[in-house]
């Protein structure tokens, strides 16, 4: 009797030892792989047509990971970046290659909409997490929406036209010409502008199409002279930007009629190798490098000591993307492997005092909902111009004062369809 008891307290205290190994076993296997460091695949153009903001891209996003230690709810955090030379099929190629084979936990970045598009497509098929800070294309959050694509510290092409509009009409401004690249992105910040501002009551007098890369603006100055608007809405990004003001102050229309961007025309990765010709032209944008805001003020003074320069848009939004998918990892303990709780924990992560304002919400398809300040464009005290607040624009939403389900039964912005009320 005495050995069958011994036996028993013997089998007792093996199962007892099994159960705590296999309980203590379960926590190690879990820890093992969160110990492991999380990967995020980045995408730029660092070759191509817009391979300088490509680089900003790279230089915003890896200033945020270095100054919080590379590390995030409490994991080390691993960059691989990929060039995707500006070009869709290489940027698709490119976001396969950090999947499939390179395995990271997910991706970030493009610049270019026709790269982005072609990445959010594919991830649409596999389920991986991307993050947009600056692919602005209005129906990725809207008409088409991707549920694991969201546009962490971005916006709709359209969305900062719209409060820019308001604030032109409430200057006085009731006739308006627009003038833009002819592509997508154009056709929704003046879609944006356009269909706000006659709504309000102006009239859009007349709409000009160029196409990328225009050398002579001087066919289209010529008749935005005798057009007798009140103010001009140019939407231009990188070398068009630049040639577009330049000319604008040669041929006499500096001074003459106010000249209004959409945020791009003005960015620092077109200003900060000009002159007086942008002194005085007015954008909107929720992020202006000229704000007094504590958190905005020590962004561009640690971004301009680090890279001799101010940041543009590209660098900004990388950096902010940055802080908001950190922060949501923290709140998760860096549970990168549930990306169900991942995605869902993004979505409802308030970001606080960063440089994108006090708070900034996601909306319900994955869109920023922020302050938008309307900018003028001065010089700093050591000669460098850059974009000043002169008003802001509470959390405006992509769908601005609209229903959303409302507003997306009306058609995507083209050339054809702008929105414009008569």
């Amino acid at each position: 009797m005495s050995k069958i008891i011994t036996d028993r307290r013997s089998f007792l205290k093996s199962s007892t030892a099994i159960a705590a190994a296999s309980v203590v076993g379960m926590p190690a296997i879990v820890h093992a792989q969160a110990t492991r460091p999380i990967k995020i695949g980045l995408l730029a153009p660092l070759t191509g047509v817009v391979a300088s903001g490509g680089r900003e891209i790279v230089e915003g996003f890896e200033m945020y990971w270095e100054q919080v230690g590379k590390k995030a709810g409490g994991r080390a955090v691993e960059i691989v970046v990929e060039d995707d030379a500006s070009n869709p099929d290489t940027s698709l190629q490119k976001a396969r290659r950090l999947v499939e084979q390179g395995n990271v936990d997910f991706l970030f970045g493009n610049l270019l909409a026709n790269t982005g598009l072609a990445v959010a497509n594919y991830v649409k098929g596999t389920g991986t997490p991307y993050f947009i800070p600056v692919i602005a294309a209005d129906d990725l959050t809207q008409r088409t929406r991707i549920p694991n694509v969201i546009r962490v510290a971005g916006y709709t092409a359209s969305q900062t036209a719209r409060p820019l509009a308001d604030w032109a009409y409430k200057q006085g401004y009731r006739k308006v010409a627009t003038i833009s690249q002819d592509y997508t992105f154009g056709h929704e910040q003046c879609g944006g502008f356009s269909q706000t501002f006659t709504e309000l009551g102006g009239k859009i007098v007349q709409q000009f199409w160029h196409p990328l890369n225009t050398a002579d603006f001087s066919p289209y100055l010529g008749q935005l002279a005798n057009l007798g608007v009140d103010a001009v809405f140019a939407m231009e990004t990188g070398a068009d930007a630049t040639r577009f003001i330049q000319q604008y102050a040669s041929f006499g229309l500096k001074g003459r009629i106010p000249l209004m961007g959409a945020m791009n025309a003005t960015d620092q990765s077109v200003i900060r190798t000009m002159g007086p010709e942008v002194d005085g032209i007015f954008s909107c944008a929720h992020f202006a490098e000229g704000s007094k805001e504590p958190t905005t003020v020590q962004f561009v003074a640690d971004y301009e000591k680090r890279y001799q320069k101010l940041p543009s848009i590209y660098g900004f939004s990388h950096y902010s993307g940055a802080m908001w998918v950190a922060e949501a990892l923290r709140k998760i303990n860096g549970n990168v492997e549930d990306r169900a709780l991942f995605l869902k924990t993004v979505l409802s992560t308030e970001l606080k005092d960063s440089p994108l304002g006090k708070t900034v919400t996601l909306d319900h398809y994955g869109n920023p909902v922020y302050d938008v300040m309307i900018r003028k464009v001065e010089k700093r005290a050591d000669g460098k111009y850059w974009n000043v607040p002169i008003q802001t624009y509470p959390q405006v939403s992509q769908f601005w004062k609209y229903e959303p389900e409302t507003y997306m039964k009306q058609p995507p912005y083209s050339r054809d369809f702008q929105g414009i009320k008569s």
